[in-house]
């Protein structure tokens, strides 16, 4: 799933994580328990099953935001379309193994008549929102490994 690289605000980013693809992704794809990882996330629930074509809804900043996920690759990829006053945004979350764990990469694309009035500031918004949706997902993915590691020793 690619995002709207025609879209008057795009973002994206990278993180390397000292967790497995499998733990990132059981993170990543708990979509109900967004907010416990994510402090920027207030409420998160999905309808139905982790599958393209399934609807969830969350609220994130001042809004609340309709979704559909539209690739579910487990362990791989996860993305989805959305929208909120007067902006669609495109959305999807890669995750690749490496040796010391995990790359993860996320891209999201804004379109719509509030991004063509409100540029600046949502394109300030987006990236803040991908730059701290990366490391918390890093932070809690690497917490969750370090302290099943220290209960097996």
């Amino acid at each position: 799933m690619d995002i709207d690289q025609q879209a008057p605000i795009t973002a994206s980013g990278t993180v390397n994580i000292s967790a497995s693809p499998g733990a990132v992704w059981a993170l990543l794809s708990d979509i109900a328990r967004w907010p416990t990882r994510n402090p920027e996330v207030q409420a998160a629930r999905l309808d139905g099953e982790l599958e393209p074509g399934s609807r969830f809804v969350w609220s994130a900043g001042p809004g609340t935001i309709t979704s559909v996920l539209r690739s579910v690759v487990r362990g791989r990829e996860l993305g989805w379309t959305g929208s909120t006053m007067g902006v669609h945004a495109v959305h999807v979350w890669r995750i690749e193994a490496t040796p010391g764990g995990s790359r993860v990469t996320t891209e999201e694309s804004w379109s719509g008549w509030t991004v063509r009035f409100m540029h600046k500031r949502l394109e300030k918004t987006l990236r803040q929102a991908v730059f701290h949706g990366l490391h918390s997902l890093k932070a809690e993915a690497e917490f969750r490994t370090h302290r099943d590691l220290h209960l097996a020793a």
